[in-house]
């Protein structure tokens, strides 16, 4: 698009330079004072409409160059490089346009101060996570096999030996500390780009920056860390095996030391290729499991990540992106069937369930929490200031599931258990109630009758039972309502006596199969309970006249033997069935 400097056009001039994404500025190489106009006008006019896109220097003229030779050295920050033409003689032309098209696809300015001749820092930023993701074995350096597996995913083709010993040989004779006896170091993956840059191989830095998720501005693009992952209504997201199988193995590679947890060093060596820990405002590690001296599990460590990608499943695909999960990292996720149609088909395909501890403050709704994550009780009591969330799995017959605790507390409560989306989120409600508190039952009570929580599932448990119990100020003790509401009587506890019934086990197992907890009145008890036995008198009516007709007919066609013993006992099993 040609442009016109007369003061008519100043607006449409704008407009033009608005919508560009290069510009070229043209001068005379025989009339310096063209020259001159581009850092007295032209430059400042252009950063003035706050455009900041590369432009091009071009020297037209160069057919008639005089003797009075313009000096194109000019130096700014939007200047991507200067070419001489001339557009009378068609010398160069197609220059101006291919550097142009270059300035647009492969800038220098993100990535190289022409002025001081080094890397900009947000390049050197970006190199440098690339050269801990292409450091497999984490032992920085990479060595031929690293190196090979970069050109590939970059290039889409593998190096020689030859090329190989080459590409070290040129660092080796300008940054000795490029290069050691196991490969190329990060001091000489930088040098190699910072020389592709100087000798005019910007793209090849591009690619590279590219491949592993870099925009224009060298910030990682919102595409790359959140690419388009629909959840429908009533439905989940969870780890597949593809993410379960990339974090264990992130897991082992900066395990240094090999002692099957990662210690506060291991933990933030792997996170650098991120903006950080990502539960760093959490209570983490106390949300999971860890060692005596808080370093986390294999175990922890995926039982956290279950949970966080739970609760927000965008945090886990950014992660995977920062932590260089190859390939689409929606393969590392999976979306669970509806709650409704899984409660339906009878068969519960997710791993991981939510479950919410509700309870009057000191019921031990915290202490039952941290026994889950092995954390050792207190006897102090301290209030929850904090949302408290734990998780850990739980081996359901032979199969690893993953139970998440989310403690509501009382400022929460007509929050979270008002709310239809989040009740929704939920499986299971567990009611904890303390037995020598005699007025700890009655704030239960009082919850489910002022919220209408009959159609969540719901385990009462009952704390503190190394105590003398006391009876419960209520209408009805604790076994007889749970009785009414035909649920199985409340589990008693005892987190400082190690004594858990099984608690956990069981939450995760009505969890799966929420229909044996889910309370109902008894009215619809009866509804449920009437069509059933309609059906059974039906079906003993017609067992009845089914058997007299088969007799019947036997004995009138005895000598015909249509109906052999064999086939009245094949018979026979559906009858019993459909009684």
């Amino acid at each position: 698009m040609d442009s016109s400097a007369r003061p008519e056009q100043r607006e449409h001039l704008e407009a033009e330079i608005r919508k560009a994404h290069v510009i070229c500025i043209v001068y005379a190489v025989d009339d310096p004072n063209t020259f001159n106009r581009l850092s007295l006008f032209w430059l400042p006019y252009i950063r003035s409409l706050g455009v900041n896109v590369p432009s091009i220097l071009v020297g037209n003229k160069i057919d008639i160059r005089g003797d009075d030779m313009t000096n194109n050295n000019l130096e700014d920050e939007e200047v991507e490089t200067c070419v001489e033409c001339s557009a009378k003689q068609l010398l160069n032309v197609s220059e101006v346009f291919y550097f142009a098209q270059k300035a647009v696809l492969h800038p220098t300015a993100p990535l190289y101060d022409s002025r001081e001749h080094v890397l900009k820092p947000q390049c050197v930023e970006a190199l440098q996570r690339i050269f801990k993701l292409c450091d497999t074995d984490k032992d920085n350096v990479l060595n031929d096999k690293e190196l090979n597996a970069f050109q590939r995913k970059c290039f889409n083709t593998p190096l020689q030996q030859s090329e190989l010993d080459g590409v070290k040989d040129v660092v080796r004779q300008h940054e000795p500390t490029g290069v050691n006896d196991y490969g190329l170091t990060e001091v000489g993956f930088a040098f190699l780009h910072s020389l592709f840059i100087q000798r005019g191989r910007l793209e090849t830095t591009w690619t590279v920056l590219r491949k592993f998720g870099y925009g224009d501005d060298l910030s990682l693009r919102e595409d790359f860390l959140l690419p388009p992952f629909e959840v429908p209504p009533e439905c989940s997201v969870e780890l597949s095996p593809h993410g379960y199988q990339f974090l264990a193995e992130l897991f082992q590679a900066y395990d240094k030391d090999k002692d099957g947890a990662l210690n506060v060093d291991e933990l933030t060596a792997l996170f650098s290729t991120s903006p950080g820990n990502p539960w760093e405002n959490t209570a983490f590690p106390h949300t999971t499991i860890t060692t005596e001296t808080g370093s986390v599990t294999l175990q922890g460590w995926l039982a956290q990540w279950s949970m966080t990608t739970l609760a927000n499943h965008q945090t886990t695909l950014k992660y995977l992106a920062y932590l260089g999960f190859e390939g689409d990292t929606r393969t590392a996720l999976k979306v669970t069937r509806p709650r409704r149609l899984d409660r339906k088909k009878g068969k519960i395909q997710r791993s991981v369930f939510l479950t919410y501890v509700v309870g009057a403050p000191g019921a031990g709704k915290t202490s039952l929490m941290k026994a889950f994550v092995q954390k050792p009780f207190s006897d102090k009591y301290q209030p929850s200031k904090e949302p408290f969330h734990v998780v850990n799995s739980v081996e359901m017959k032979g199969v690893e599931k993953y139970l998440v605790m989310e403690e509501i507390g009382a400022d929460q409560e007509a929050e979270v258990l008002s709310s239809k989306k989040r009740l929704e989120a939920c499986d299971l409600l567990c009611f904890v109630y303390d037995t020598s508190n005699a007025q700890s039952f009655d704030y239960l009570a009082s919850l489910r009758e002022k919220y209408k929580l009959d159609h969540v599932p719901v385990v009462f448990v009952a704390t503190k039972c190394e105590l003398d119990l006391v009876t419960q100020r209520y209408e009805m003790q604790p076994d007889v309502y749970c009785r009414q509401l035909k649920l199985a009587v409340p589990l008693s506890v005892s987190v400082r006596e190690h004594q858990m019934a099984d608690l956990y086990h069981i939450l995760t197992g009505v969890a799966m199969n929420p229909a044996i907890a889910t309370p109902a009145s008894l009215k619809q008890k009866t509804e449920e309970l009437w069509l059933p036995r309609q059906y059974i008198t039906l079906s003993l009516v017609a067992g009845a006249v089914i058997l007299t007709t088969l007799a019947s007919y036997k004995l009138l066609k005895q000598h015909t033997s249509l109906f052999s013993s064999q086939n009245l006992a094949s018979q026979s099993p559906k009858n019993r069935d459909y009684l």
